[in-house]
């Protein structure tokens, strides 16, 4: 197995496994953790594990469909879903960590999805402008790999890799930035920690989960902007969102207080 197969295969498809494993869990979780992070959050939060684990595990469906435009056309599928669905589902799921039963208002929903969806659809142009071939990645067995061309060298508008560059960090980056501020907004306000005494600690694992995602993102991104557009700068995002849903998954096994077994 080389290099280039365990990138393109075995770590987006772990990854996205470990996504499934966090939402089988939270689904697991007895229903006073749900109150405690709020019935409608905690069920977006399940739904939201759910679809990152679908945009990971279907990574490697960019490099065996065939040549361009393949790449191109998976790539942009999977990256409105991250901008367009994910990222504000992630975002709107938190807001509903709320004292009230309506949860978020209607129109902080309204707003991140049209945004996401804006960002995604601006995305999907620059990329039908950005890669215009393919190129073979690796060939292994009776496997072809092929990966997208972003921006050949010869004709490579600084402002269009900027634009690219932007819309991904308004959708992912700045909603799960955004996610991160709310959840240390709520963890310092939290009323009940001297009863609850696990809760903030719950949440500050949480808090770590979405800056890591965020932040593997800004690397990929600015080691992009400043070298060049090749495959294995995205391995920083996989092992980041992978660090993620390990943090995430001890936000959500972690019990409400040190002694929970008057909770159930």
């Amino acid at each position: 197995m080389n290099f280039t197969f365990l990138i393109v295969f075995l770590f987006p498809i772990v990854t996205g496994l470990m996504y499934f494993v966090m939402a089988a869990e939270v689904s697991r979780t007895n229903k006073f953790r749900s109150m405690m992070f709020g019935d409608i959050g905690f069920k977006k939060i399940e739904a939201a594990f759910i679809m990152f684990g679908i945009y990971f595990i279907t990574r490697p469906l960019q490099n065996i469909l065939g040549h361009y435009p393949m790449p191109l056309i998976v790539n942009c599928l999977r990256q409105f879903f991250l901008m367009a669905v994910i990222a504000p589902s992630i975002l709107i799921a938190i807001f509903h960590w709320v004292p009230t039963p309506s949860g978020a208002p209607h129109s902080s929903t309204f707003a991140s999805y049209t945004v996401g969806t804006l960002m995604g659809i601006i995305f999907i142009l620059l990329n039908t402008l950005a890669v215009t071939d393919s190129k073979i990645l690796s060939i292994w067995g009776s496997i072809t790999l092929y990966d997208p061309v972003w921006f050949k060298p010869a004709n490579t508008p600084i402002q269009l890799i900027l634009i690219h560059l932007i819309c991904q960090f308004v959708s992912p980056v700045g909603f799960l930035l955004l996610a991160a501020a709310y959840v240390k907004h709520r963890r310092h306000n939290y009323q009940l920690a001297n009863i609850y005494n696990l809760i903030p600690t719950k949440w500050r694992y949480l808090e770590a989960s979405l800056i890591i995602f965020a932040v593997s993102f800004i690397i990929s991104g600015l080691i992009t902007l400043f070298g060049d557009y090749y495959t294995y700068i995205w391995i920083i995002y996989f092992a980041g969102a992978f660090v993620s849903a390990f943090w995430g998954m001890k936000s959500i096994k972690l019990p409400p207080r040190n002694s929970p077994k008057d909770l159930k």
